[in-house]
Formats: structure tokens, C-alpha cells, sequence
């Protein structure tokens, strides 16, 4: 395969602080690297380095063919989404002008070669810009950029990082802003991908099924493992174990250096200097580099028994759209409820309510007395930007009670991996991982017994995210949980709130039986709006004048109407994606990993759905029969 990265040796400092100290990484084309590593390790500033952001103080990274790169903060080009869509695929007018140019001049070497890249990425591309945009909720071309959100701004960077056809892409955090729907739809297109991928994501599914290596960011160098993400969890702990190992002998021999350097007199004759010396070598070697833990304890000593909130026949909406219709929602100690669905389907209106910051168009909202509440929203808010970490933290005190204990502000931060140098940093400095942890050091002195979380998989580094399921998972108290993370939301959550069409919100048991219900949900729809068109169809044609009807072919009815053609060329694709979704379970279900991890009922549950699919796929195709039978006549 044919290389398209190099980074060997880059260190990068800012100022006293070094972020890289050697890391090397290479990509050829249809590897998939996984770039992973605790905040603040170097994932985005190597990144950064790679696409010509930000230069490395020594070593090289060289890239050997296009580029596309999707980072955290995205600048998109042009006043609309429509200048911004068209100036993502400017470079394939230039490989027809090209094409063209080389044509005619008789250079046929070259009109062969860019005859042959346009059958690979084809030689029209507008309706592939319309479905991309449609796929990920970028639809008002007219828009203008300065007026879209920060989710929209995302998507539509995105839009445009896929729709490029580079030799190698790097995506820093794809997932972030992105319903559980499109999150597969882009897994699939990642792993379709011909080029090199270089991926930073939290979202570790998606990651288990697109890596096909991982790199880690750790002490400023990145260590390589061959495999996907469950493959580097094993080789990690292991290789882990070996490095204690070696360091367990380092100190022992050391402790005995020691301890003779210490009761020798003669420690401090010519003689000795050689081992003196070779002490203080032991002294400054470092075999196995270990940060404090991260602790994250949320126990509030919620007591069982009845409930915390209660919402009851609440309806609210905006701008005559009605989002939340007739909900009745009970929480009480022990309740962890993941709500899923589309974006913009009211999720945040639901939080907005439950913690009392919007008041809804009708119905009740009741709360117990004992009710300590504590939110955290998707912008991190809550915080002065212009304050100091370490104000923050300790809401200006010195000290901070933590399971009755006093203890000092910056021994609490660095249970945080916020290091001293950190603590006089001012807030809004902060990267999106940084917040969320200091977020998540308030939610403990809080003492909340229940916890409104609105996507905290955000910016999260794999271990802390690790610390936050296992913590939330012991909490005593209630906790209600916007993600679109599959995987936070199969081991978090002991129930799921689903938004579906209607407007309604159905709870089950978990994400697996609501996707089933949904699947079938689908395909109804689907059935009852191929019949209607179909009866509409019907309906909308004359009769035709002739005395007597021409023969019909079969007996297989009246030819297609427009929209009927228009289905039956949507069709093909439906059904690919309908079996996609199938293979994918299947695979899943396969996979011994899969028993493992989960337990009966989400096992049962993913059985369920794959089972729901067939049903699906077998309208699909009868419809596709019907009407191309029909388009023949």
C-alpha cells in the first residue's frame, strides 16, 4: 500500500509546558488509525501538526497526497452553506477541466490517468453533495454561516471533509453534535473508506469498527497497537503490566542504593563516585510515568422509597411545533434513563423542564422536598469564563468537603488531572474536555441526587469517560442522560426514554428493544405510505378512451406513475442499507466479545432487532419486484 503520512520526531512545547516529546506515527492508504490518549496528551495539537495548523518545534510530518480535515473549531469558506458545499468539491470541476485540457491537447498519458481517477470518484458529484447534505441535517442551502449553531456549523464541516475524496482524513471528535442514526450511517461510510484515516473520537463502537490500528498518546510519544479498540485494551493492559513489572525491580534496586548510600562513609570517597553516580542515573530514570487517579465518587446518600420528580401530561413546543405532547415522566433513587432520538426532537426542552429553567405550555411538574438537583448542559455553562480553575473549584474557598472530609482545592483538582500549572488558568481557556472535568469535580461537592446530564461524553478522553460510566453506575441517586454514545448509553443506563415520531416519548428497557420497536415503527410507515402513494396513483389517472383496454402484460396492472418511478429508484439503495443494518448485527452477534459485554436482556434485545429487519427487507423487495414488473410493460 502506498504511504501518505509521516510524522517522526515531532516535539512541541508551549512554553514551560512540552505537549510532544518524539512521536512518530505513519498511515498508508485503507489503514484506519485510532489516535487516542487522555485530554491534553497531544491528540489534537499532533493533529493539528499533521494538517499544517500549527508547526512542530523539531522533527517532520509529511503528507503525500490530498487532505481533508475535520477539526474541533472549523472555518468554513463563503457567506452560505451553499458556497460552502460548492467549494468542497472546487477540486473535482479542476480533475474534469484537467481531463479535458489533457484530452485535447493529445497528452494521453495524463488523460488516462485522470480518465481513470474520475471512474473512481465519478464523474458527476452534485447529487452526492445533495444526499450528504441531507444525511447529516445540512438541507437550507440559503442558510447563512454566521447565523448556524455550533452543531450545525459541525455537521457542516463535516459535510465537506467527507466530500473530498482525499488520500488521507482526519477527523478530530466527528461524532460530536450527531444523533445515534447518522452516528451508524457514518461508521459504515468510515469503513468503506478507501483512503488513510486518522480518528480521534470518544465514541469507542465506532471505533471498535473502524480502527484497524490504534496510537496512543502517552508522555508526550505515541505507542502503536496493531488491531481494533478491544485489541488495544488487551495488548495496553498488558504491556502496562510489564512496564510495573520493570519498575517494581527499578525501585527495589534503587531503595538498596539507597539505603547503602545513606550508612556508607565511604560514599563520599573518590572511590564510590562511579556509584554515587549511578543513583542519581537511577534516580532520574523513569520506567513506568503514573498521574494520580482520576476519582469520581457521586454517592449522595439518597434514600429509596418514593419519587424525586414527577412530570405529568406536559405538552410544550415552539413556534407552533409541538415537541413534547401529553409526557408523563416518574424518576425516584436508582432510576438511570438514557433518552434517545433525532436531534431537535425536544430532549433539551425535557431537561430544560425537569430542572425547572423553562415552565411548559401545560401540565405538572412536582418535586420532593429532599430534591438536590444538578445539571449539566451541552455548552458547559455554569461557569465564569473569567475565573480561576482553582476559584471554581472551591467556590473561592481553600478548602472543600468531600465525604465529610476537608480536604485542599488543589489536591482535589489533581484527582482531576488538573496539574498545579493549570490551577491559575482561567476557565474559558479551557479545551471542551477540561470543562467538562471540572464540571464533573462540582457535580461531586454538590451532593445531587439527581443528575441531569446533557451529552457529558463530549470531549471526553476514553479514561475519564471509563471513571464517569463506573461512577455513574454506582450512584444512588437518579440520573437522566441525553447521549447519543451507544456504548454509555448500553452500560450507564437501566432504561431508555426513546422520541419518536407523533410527537411521543416511549420508555423500554434499553437502547436494543427501543431500536426494535423504531425499526418496526419504520417499516410500517414505510408500508402505509408506499399504499397511500399507490392509492393516490390510482386515483389520479383517467381511464383510458379506447372502447376496449389494451391487454396487459401478466395481468400486472397500470403502468408506473411519476412517483412510482421515483420510489422504485430509491428502492435499490433502501434495501442496501436495510441489509447493511442486518450484516452489521449479525457481525455483532457473532462476535464472542459481544456475549461478554452484554447481558441476556441486551442480547435478546439485539436478537430482536436484527429479527424485525427481515420482515422489513422482504417488503422492500416485493415492492421492488411489484413495480419493476409494472415499469417492463
Amino acid at each position: 500500500m502506498r504511504r501518505v503520512l509521516t510524522v517522526a520526531g515531532i516535539e512541541k512545547a508551549y512554553g514551560d509546558r512540552s505537549i510532544l516529546r518524539g512521536a512518530d506515527l505513519t498511515a498508508d492508504l485503507g489503514e484506519r488509525i485510532g489516535l487516542v490518549g487522555i485530554n491534553g496528551s497531544g491528540k489534537t495539537t499532533l493533529l493539528r501538526i499533521i494538517v499544517g495548523e500549527e508547526g512542530a518545534d523539531h522533527g517532520r510530518a509529511e503528507v503525500l497526497g490530498p487532505l481533508n480535515w475535520l477539526g474541533q473549531d472549523p472555518e468554513l469558506p463563503g457567506v452560505t452553506v451553499g458556497d460552502a458545499l460548492d467549494e468542497a468539491i472546487a477540486w473535482h470541476q479542476t480533475l474534469v477541466n484537467d481531463f479535458e485540457a489533457a484530452s485535447s491537447s493529445g497528452r494521453h498519458a495524463d488523460a488516462n490517468r485522470l480518465h481513470d481517477r474520475l471512474d473512481q470518484v465519478g464523474w458527476t458529484v452534485g447529487h452526492k453533495v445533495a444526499a450528504m447534505a441531507d444525511r447529516l441535517g445540512v438541507q437550507d442551502r440559503d442558510a447563512a454561516i454566521e447565523r448556524l449553531s455550533g452543531g450545525e456549523r459541525r455537521r457542516l464541516a463535516l459535510a465537506r471533509a467527507l466530500l473530498g475524496a482525499p488520500d488521507l482524513l482526519v477527523l478530530d471528535e466527528p461524532t460530536n453534535h450527531l444523533d445515534a442514526d447518522t452516528i451508524e450511517w457514518l461508521e459504515s461510510w468510515l469503513q468503506g473508506f478507501r483512503g488513510a484515516l486518522v480518528l480521534v473520537t470518544h465514541d469507542r463502537y465506532l471505533l471498535e469498527a473502524v480502527a484497524t490500528r490504534i496510537v496512543e498518546v502517552e508522555n508526550g510519544t505515541t505507542v502503536a497497537y496493531d488491531g481494533s479498540y478491544a485489541d488495544y485494551l488487551i495488548a495496553r493492559a498488558e504491556r502496562q503490566s510489564r512496564l510495573a513489572e520493570a519498575q517494581g525491580r527499578h525501585l527495589a534496586l534503587l531503595a538498596r542504593e539507597a539505603a547503602w548510600a545513606s550508612r556508607s562513609p565511604a560514599a563520599r570517597s573518590t572511590k564510590q563516585r562511579a556509584r554515587l553516580k549511578r543513583l542519581d542515573d537511577l534516580r532520574d530514570k523513569e520506567v513506568l510515568r503514573t498521574g494520580a487517579a482520576m476519582e469520581l465518587n457521586l454517592h449522595s446518600g439518597a434514600r429509596k422509597g418514593g419519587p424525586l420528580i414527577e412530570l405529568h401530561d406536559v405538552t410544550h413546543g415552539f413556534d407552533g411545533r409541538t415537541l413534547l405532547d401529553n409526557l408523563s415522566l416518574v424518576l425516584q433513587a436508582g432510576d438511570r434513563v438514557g433518552i434517545m432520538g433525532p436531534n431537535g426532537t425536544g430532549k433539551s426542552t425535557l431537561l430544560n423542564i425537569l430542572s425547572g429553567q423553562l415552565e411548559a405550555d401545560q401540565g405538572q411538574r412536582n418535586v420532593a422536598s429532599r430534591l438536590n438537583l444538578a445539571i449539566m448542559d451541552q455548552n458547559r455553562t455554569g461557569m465564569d469564563p473569567d475565573a480561576k480553575v482553582f476559584d471554581v473549584a472551591g467556590d473561592g474557598n481553600d478548602h472543600v468537603i468531600v465525604n465529610d472530609e476537608p480536604i485542599h482545592v488543589a489536591s482535589f483538582l489533581e484527582r482531576f488531572q488538573f496539574t498545579r500549572e493549570t490551577h491559575d488558568q482561567r476557565v474559558g481557556t479551557l479545551s471542551g474536555g477540561e470543562r467538562a472535568r471540572l464540571l464533573l469535580a462540582r457535580l461531586i461537592l454538590h451532593g445531587a441526587n439527581l443528575l441531569l446530564l446533557d451529552e457529558p461524553t463530549n470531549d471526553l478522553d476514553l479514561f475519564t469517560l471509563r471513571v464517569l460510566e463506573e461512577a455513574l453506575v454506582e450512584f444512588d441517586g437518579a440520573l437522566l442522560v441525553i447521549t447519543h454514545d451507544r456504548s454509555f448509553l448500553d452500560r450507564v443506563c437501566n432504561s431508555v426514554l426513546s422520541f419518536e415520531p407523533g410527537p411521543k416519548a416511549v420508555r423500554y428497557a434499553d437502547r436494543m428493544q427501543a431500536r426494535a420497536a423504531l425499526a418496526q415503527l419504520q417499516a410500517d410507515a414505510a408500508l402505509v405510505e408506499a399504499e397511500a402513494a399507490e392509492a393516490a396513483a390510482k386515483a389520479a389517472e383517467e381511464p383510458a378512451p379506447a372502447p376496449a383496454p389494451p391487454p396487459k402484460k401478466s395481468g400486472l396492472g397500470k403502468r408506473l406513475s411519476s412517483r412510482e418511478r421515483q420510489e422504485l429508484g430509491k428502492l435499490p439503495a433502501l434495501i442496501e442499507v436495510e441489509e447493511g443494518k442486518v450484516e452489521a448485527l449479525n457481525a455483532r452477534l457473532a462476535d464472542p466479545a459481544t456475549y461478554r459485554d452484554l447481558d441476556s436482556t441486551a442480547l435478546s434485545a439485539l436478537t430482536a432487532e436484527a429479527a424485525a429487519l427481515a420482515p422489513v427487507i422482504e417488503q422492500l423487495y416485493e415492492r421492488w419486484a411489484e413495480l419493476e414488473a409494472r415499469d417492463d410493460q
